[in-house]
């Protein structure tokens, strides 16, 4: 089965689309503050493996057509949090383990929104993203075991996973993906993992 679902607040309408199987080993929430390619092939690999796949937007429209709105980590944690009210209050998946996939500046947002909702989301996974922007509170309060995925040539994102690990008391780890490496397969390593417990 498959839905649109949407959430309106006061800046516009933030638009998602579920992807329901038959008998789903859980739910994985792909958070996303743009559209990247390898989201798509990710969001499709983790989608045949049997998951249910809920991928929203987190900027509206207009919100998307700034550069540094992908920067604000309070207002995506809080688009997060109300994304995850909707789950919890949606009949068809409420009742889901649920992962959440992030990607990039949502990464942090999605570190931070997990640590507040510590009983609803059971793992995360993020590729790429300055996780200590989620700020020192989200990463000690993280419950959820954290697997990052980077890109070779993102020392950014290594720098600030190496900053943000002394502060981590989940389960983490960090990859560094080789070129070409497909990073669906860590993914669903990790969720298979831990998304059962």
């Amino acid at each position: 089965m498959n839905r649109t679902l949407a959430i309106h607040n006061r800046h516009g309408s933030l638009h998602g689309h579920l992807e329901l199987p038959d008998n789903p080993k859980g739910l994985i929430l792909v958070a996303r503050a743009h559209h990247a390619p390898v989201d798509a092939i990710i969001t499709a690999n983790l989608a045949a493996r049997g998951y249910a796949i809920l991928s929203m937007e987190l900027l509206t429209l207009q919100e998307a057509q700034f550069a540094d709105a992908t920067q604000n980590v309070p207002r995506l944690s809080q688009r997060l949090l109300d994304i995850l009210d909707l789950i919890h209050h949606d009949g068809d998946i409420q009742e889901l383990p649920l992962a959440i996939f992030a990607s990039g500046d949502t990464t942090p947002a999605a570190i931070r929104a997990a640590a507040q909702r510590d009983t609803q989301v059971k793992v995360l996974a993020g590729h790429g993203g300055i996780i200590d922007r989620a700020g020192l509170q989200g990463l000690k309060l993280l419950i959820a075991p954290l697997s990052m995925l980077f890109d070779a040539d993102d020392s950014f994102g290594q720098i600030a996973y190496q900053r943000a690990a002394s502060h981590l008391n989940c389960i983490h780890e960090m990859h560094v993906l080789n070129p070409g490496e497909d990073p669906v397969l860590r993914v669903a390593a990790w969720f298979s993992l831990h998304l059962g417990r």
